[in-house]
């Protein structure tokens, strides 16, 4: 099964749009793990069993690992992920961005350490840049395209003179996915929740690819207009929360309060289908 059954598999079994995205802060830890970074694994494992059967996919951001000295806690969560939940896939958040053999090394980094199902990357290198992660057979990868920071705009909204129609540069990566780029359909996009006309424009530009779209919960993105502007039958949507879901609550059971949030916000995005 490669990412995109997986992820279309996962979507039918728990009647789900939603990632959980991991991102473990230690100092934002409830009391009794709080400031302790040895704690990484144990708070997110808490996580992902408490909303192992509301997720799409899970989503770890591999800096907040790595700033911590916890890449060995990222190696045991996910192979707590492929031992426990083995039916939802992995989506490690690395926006890595290298050329020629860099890039391979990236890819083994992903791939065959971390044993991700797909990755996040920049595409501003160029092909030759995502093409060593389109050798790894069944894997998937979200390039960047409409980004949810204020800050996106500044290159992502650019407009390309002397291409037909001067598109915006997020326009033109999104047709790069849908075409040239997608030489195996493993290839998807990410698109900020902030900013649903672009969603828009993009599912327009990119009909079948998945989307990753990050920006729903803290960063204020609306559910329903998400779901909405990206959603289609055909073309899933990979909608992600991490601080709403992982921080619900500061007490011993911020596990079930995770649960919670995760569910209303399962809940809200299976509404919007509607």
């Amino acid at each position: 099964m490669n990412f995109l059954d997986k992820l279309r598999a996962a979507e039918r079994q728990n009647g789900s749009l939603l990632c959980v995205g991991l991102d473990p802060e230690p100092a934002k830890f409830p009391a009794h793990l709080k400031g302790d970074a040895g704690k990484i694994y144990d708070f997110c494992a808490r996580i992902v069993d408490a909303t192992a059967d509301l997720a799409i996919a899970f989503k770890p951001q591999i800096a907040y690992f790595s700033a911590n000295r916890a890449e060995a806690q990222l190696e045991q969560l996910m192979e707590h992920l492929r031992r426990n939940v083995p039916q939802v896939p992995v989506i490690l958040d690395a926006k890595r961005g290298d050329i020629g053999a860099t890039a391979e090394q990236y890819a083994r980094e992903a791939f065959e350490r971390y044993g991700a199902d797909a990755v996040t990357l920049s595409p501003f290198m160029g092909f030759d840049s995502v093409e060593p992660y389109l050798r790894h057979h069944g894997k998937g990868a979200f390039l960047l395209c409409r980004t949810s920071n204020p800050g996106g705009a500044d290159l992502q909204g650019q407009r390309l003179a002397g291409l037909e129609g001067e598109p915006f540069l997020y326009e033109h990566v999104a047709r790069l996915v849908q075409g040239p780029w997608n030489l195996n359909g493993q290839l998807g996009l990410v698109v900020g929740a902030t900013y649903p006309a672009e969603i828009e424009r993009v599912r327009a530009l990119a009909p079948t690819v998945p989307l990753l779209i990050p920006g729903v919960g803290a960063q204020g993105g609306d559910a329903a207009a998400t779901v909405r502007a990206g959603w289609r039958a055909d073309a899933p949507i990979v909608v992600n929360s991490s601080r709403a879901i992982c921080y619900a609550s500061a007490g011993a059971d911020f596990a079930e309060a995770a649960r919670r949030e995760a569910i209303r916000t399962r809940d809200s995005l299976e509404q919007a289908k509607a």
